[in-house]
Order: C-alpha cells, then sequence, then structure tokens
C-alpha cells in the first residue's frame, strides 16, 4: 500500500533538487525557504550573525535554507504569518496559539536545522572518502520529526496526546532580547523574545511536563524574570538528557485523514523513563544558562541536595521581586 507519507531517511536523499517536505522535484535550485522566519531575522538582525553547527563550524542564519516547492511554501508563509501576528501582540496571543500550530513553527525550524546539518554531514563524508555515520535512533526521531510536520499539508490528527509539549511562558525580558537554543540529539528548543519565552520538547509525549510539574506551578501566572525563564530551560534541557526512551508511533491512514497514535513508553527493563538526576551535571547545564548573571558551579551546587534557585525561595514559593539586570 503506498503511503501518503514522505520518508527521507529511505534513500538518504537531501539534496537541493526535491522539496524537503514532499520529495517532489522541483524546477530549480533556486525554489528554497528560510529555516528562520524572514521577519523574526529582520526583527533581531540575525541574517548575518553566526550560528554554530555540531561540527564546531559557523554559517549564518541567512544561510541556513530549505528546497521548498511553492505548495509548501505557501503553507509555511501561512504559518508563519499566524505565528508573527501572535508574536507583535505578546505573550497572551502566543500562548493563545494551539499546540499544534506552534509544535509545526518550531518544528519547521528544528527540522531544517537537522536538514542543513545533515548536508553538511554528508559534504564532509564526500570530501574525505568516508561513509556518513549516522544513528538509526536518531534516524528514528528525525523520521517521526519530520512525518509529523507533514501535518502541515496533509489532514493529521494525534490520538490519545499529542508526542509534544510546549510550554509560554510570560518573561520580563528586555526589548531587544533574542534567545535560541535547540538540542537536535533530544529534540528540544527554547527561545526567548519580546515578553515571553518558549519551551518545546518534541519527542517526549508529555512526560518532561510530568517531571516538571513544580516548576510549571510555581511559575503558573507569574511574570517571570529571565535568570527564572533560564532555570527552568536548564531543567528541561537536562531532563530531555536523562530521558532514556526512543519514542515509537504509529502512523494509520483511513481515507484522507492521518492517525498518529504514541507508544508506550514503558519497556520490559521496568526502570524508570528518567534517568537518575545528578547535582553536578545539572549544575552544570544551569551555569551554561545563567552565564549571564555570572554565577559558578561552585555556588550553584554549593548544597547539592539544595541547588541554588532563583524559581522558588526558602519557603518553597515562588520567588518574586529578583535583583537583577534582565
Amino acid at each position: 500500500m503506498e503511503t501518503k507519507l514522505y520518508n527521507p531517511f529511505l534513500d538518504f536523499k537531501f539534496d537541493n533538487s526535491i522539496c524537503f517536505l514532499t520529495g517532489k522535484a522541483l524546477q530549480s535550485g533556486d525554489e528554497q525557504i528560510q529555516v528562520f522566519p524572514t521577519w523574526m531575522m529582520r526583527a533581531f538582525d540575525l541574517e548575518e550573525k553566526p550560528f554554530k553547527m555540531l561540527d564546531e563550524s559557523f554559517s549564518t542564519y541567512k544561510k541556513l535554507q530549505l528546497p521548498c516547492s511553492i505548495e509548501v511554501a505557501n503553507a509555511i508563509e501561512a504559518l508563519d504569518r499566524r505565528v508573527e501576528y501572535a508574536v507583535e501582540q505578546g505573550y497572551e496571543a502566543v500562548e493563545a496559539l494551539e499546540q499544534e500550530v506552534l509544535f509545526q513553527w518550531i518544528a519547521k525550524i528544528l527540522y531544517g536545522v537537522v536538514f542543513n546539518e545533515i548536508q553538511a554531514g554528508i559534504r564532509q563524508a564526500v570530501m574525505t572518502g568516508e561513509e556518513m555515520n549516522f544513528s538509526q535512533a536518531l534516524v528514528q526521531k528525525f523520521r517521526n520529526l519530520h512525518a509529523m510536520l507533514q501535518s502541515l499539508i496533509l489532514p493529521m490528527e494525534f490520538e490519545h496526546k499529542n508526542p509534544f509539549t510546549i510550554e509560554v511562558f510570560h518573561v520580563d525580558n528586555a526589548d531587544d532580547t533574542f534567545l535560541y537554543r535547540d538540542e537536535i540529539n533530544t529534540l528540544i528548543f527554547s527561545l526567548r523574545m519580546k515578553n515571553f519565552g518558549l519551551i518545546a520538547t518534541l519527542q517526549d509525549n508529555g512526560t518532561n511536563a510530568v517531571y516538571h510539574e513544580e516548576a510549571l506551578t510555581l511559575s503558573k501566572g507569574q511574570k517571570l524574570h529571565p535568570i527564572q525563564f533560564e532555570e527552568i530551560g536548564a531543567k528541561y534541557f537536562y531532563t530531555a538528557y536523562l530521558f532514556n526512551r526512543l519514542p515509537a508511533y504509529t502512523y494509520m491512514e483511513v481515507g484522507d485523514q492521518i492517525f498518529v497514535e504514541p507508544m508506550a513508553l514503558n519497556d520490559w527493563t521496568m526502570k524508570p523513563i528518567f534517568d537518575n538526576w545528578q547535582a553536578k551535571t545539572y549544575g552544570q547545564v544551569l551555569e551554561n544558562f545563567w552565564e549571564p548573571w555570572g554565577y559558578t558551579l561552585f555556588e550553584i551546587i554549593k548544597d547539592p541536595e539544595n541547588p541554588m534557585s532563583f524559581l522558588k525561595d526558602e519557603q518553597g514559593q515562588f520567588r518574586q521581586n529578583i535583583e537583577l539586570p534582565r
């Protein structure tokens, strides 16, 4: 049975002659779109700013592009306009966007980065004459991300629960703030700009939100200082690393509709879904996220049982009135 879903990982074809999302042949190599939305790059003067690749080389935001058919480009343009309008309105409008809309917007950026990393890896392999070494676990993750992104152009329904979770926070950012982070191996993404911050876990079936229930409860309805948002971000990025499952999904095509259902994360080993939390490793992640404020690992884990926190006070309540630069 022929499937509607396109899978570029079957023949590992990632050149600019076919559309990245549909696999359809393009008329020319000029049919490309930006990975990062043009409006975002212009708003924060990102076009020529360096973007660090996995091999430690640097590209620029503007050079990250995707080969794209007119049909897909139009769908992405409509999505971008919707998100751009919400961003202009601010936190409440962004928070009101449907999870699926935010997922599609984030997934297009994150998969765009993945696509450019794969192209760079292929070029490097050709230059060295060696075969490209690519983990099958990563292939499965990227294949699922790509399949779910096709919800942009195909009728798709996520059954029972979303494979992704996107949290939107109200943040007291400086006007010129733009801070993007991703970790493509664990499919986690964060973005801080305007008066909000986003944290997205794209293939954990919502488990990180359960793990971080305390932080989410503390921050609910609050306007966060940037250092508080970065603390939550550090928690999420660390537990994305601790997450020890490889999620699998079934794709069932019924008529024109595609139903996506996550398979259970429990396995025969019966071990917890997350590996053990290590205070020192978490402290190293937090030190990186708190770099603008200069806190060191020694300060952060001086009491390993109670690492330094700006999110909650000694009584475990949300910490108000932080006297630090934004």
